[in-house]
């Protein structure tokens, strides 16, 4: 079967690669459409992002959704034809951070697509794909493989705001307003949030924030200042999700923190340099973020249930072998959110 394969920046092939065996706990899975992410992106146009660099050939994507059409001998409760959303969280479940909880900072995660270990671990755009019966969860018939597939993005977004602590009746602010932000707007309604601001410096990523349920945007590009009435009386919001990975969009969100407030870096965008002097001051508490794991689950619930509507931030579909033209939409901000490639 055929899978995008990412050699230098830019040199995306199709190419055939093996599927392999199902074994006794597994499951072999049809895909049905894959969501294009950031990280994608920064592997197809600059071959990494930060420290993490391409070494080999990789298969790209993580977000994905499909159909069972093969099922191991010591698998229950799941039959070929079950569509499902593939989770790519795939920890060891032994080494001390997965014993403690933590599953997310597993000392030999097998996140797919990621080049962070060496060899790299290969991704899920292709045709099929062997996984753990773990990784599959139920998707209900109305909803879409594209919809489904948004469940790892979202999963993002609720680990985030589980981080924050309460929302209920909180005031909150999102900077960097990309498929993260918008699901974070989403998923912080969701919990409680009483007013939510989203800002950004596009004007189509401020408007699926407020499609998605802020109550306000703010497009610093064309209003600067936007922020400012935000910081009189020490400030304002209680919780800032940082989505942009931008030290200019951190800097000037902390003033319109009221102290204690909580400071959620969300985003990767490389090595800042911070104000610790306002921190110190306003008491604010830095907290980060960081992939998922349990909020999986959550996130296809959601998802099944139409509590969390994802479908207008699925801006088009491109059957994977036009994989340009997809990857050229998905990285223009002025048009795009999310951006899907469909395996059928």
């Amino acid at each position: 079967m055929k899978a995008l394969v990412i050699h230098p920046p830019h040199d995306l092939r199709v190419e055939e690669v093996e599927t392999g065996s199902v074994g006794p706990a597994q499951l072999r899975v049809r895909v049905g459409a894959g969501g294009i992410c950031g990280s994608d992106l920064h592997y197809y146009h600059h071959g990494g992002f930060g420290t993490v660099r391409l070494k080999e050939p990789m298969i790209l994507g993580h977000e994905i959704a499909g159909t069972v059409t093969e099922v191991g001998g010591a698998v229950s409760g799941i039959a070929p034809g079950r569509r499902i959303a593939v989770s790519p969280s795939r920890p060891c479940g032994h080494c001390r951070y997965c014993l403690e909880g933590l599953p997310n900072h597993c000392l030999a995660m097998r996140f797919y697509g990621s080049a962070m270990p060496t060899p790299h671990i290969d991704g899920a755009f292709r045709q099929e794909i062997v996984i753990d019966a773990a990784q599959a969860h139920p998707v209900e018939d109305g909803i879409s493989d594209g919809e489904a597939a948004m469940a790892e993005p979202l999963s993002v977004a609720l680990h985030a705001v589980r981080r924050a602590g309460p929302i209920l009746g909180r005031r909150v602010l999102v900077t960097g307003c990309g498929p993260i932000g918008a699901l974070i707007v989403m998923a912080a309604r969701r919990a409680g949030a009483v007013e939510i601001v989203a800002v950004d410096i596009s004007a189509n990523a401020l408007s699926a924030a407020l499609a998605a349920g802020a109550d306000r945007a703010i497009n610093t590009a064309e209003d600067p200042a936007g922020l400012a009435a935000y910081g009189a009386d020490k400030g304002s919001f209680d919780i800032l999700f940082e989505a942009s990975g931008s030290e200019k969009a951190l800097r000037s969100a902390l003033d319109a923190l009221r102290p204690t407030g909580i400071v959620m870096q969300v985003g990767l965008g490389g090595d800042m340099t911070l104000p610790v002097n306002v921190i110190t001051a306003k008491e604010l508490e830095l907290r980060g973020s960081f992939r998922f794991h349990a909020e999986f689950a959550h996130a296809v619930s959601f998802l099944n249930s139409r509590l969390i509507d994802v479908r207008p931030l699925i801006t088009a579909s491109f059957p994977f072998t036009r994989f340009s033209e997809a990857f050229a939409l998905a990285g223009d901000r002025s048009q795009a959110m999310k951006v899907q490639l469909s395996f059928e």
